[in-house]
């Protein structure tokens, strides 16, 4: 039985929902394949599934009060779900090496992911964190 394209989108939504704003282990687990591979991980960061455990779990989820995604699009084709989303949350936590300045925080993501029988095997992305950055660095 294949997945169809609107399976896979509430895939998506749930990895961001569970897996990303709640910091669900168990979810990350069920929903990466072991063989997942993140296209846009950078350079010297784990580009498998224990790199984006580590992300989530101990880069945004500490750094991040009350984090929740906000998903704005979503289009599917194939094996393929592309989302346009917002990450949020206030900055009560050290983020990347930034101190918490205790202000609120909106990281505008676009990104690909590919699904194989449910599970996530491929990542691409964009993201404005850097700029949230520097904008978090002026306060």
């Amino acid at each position: 039985m294949s997945i169809t394209p609107e399976e896979n989108k509430a895939i998506i939504r749930r990895f961001n929902h569970e897996g990303i704003a709640q910091g669900n282990v168990a979810t990350l687990n069920e929903l990466l394949a072991p063989d997942f591979l993140n296209h846009s991980a950078p350079a010297g960061m784990d580009a498998g599934p224990g790199g984006m455990h580590y992300f989530f779990l101990h880069i945004l989820q500490p750094a991040l009060s009350n984090l929740q995604v906000e998903i704005h699009d979503q289009v599917a084709e194939g094996d393929k779900v592309t989302t346009r989303k917002a990450i949020k949350g206030l900055h009560t936590g050290e983020l990347l090496g930034l101190a918490p300045t205790q202000q609120p925080v909106s990281i505008d993501v676009i990104d690909i992911y590919q699904l194989r029988e449910g599970k996530l095997i491929g990542h691409w992305g964009l993201t404005t964190l850097a700029d949230v950055m520097s904008q978090l660095a002026a306060h």
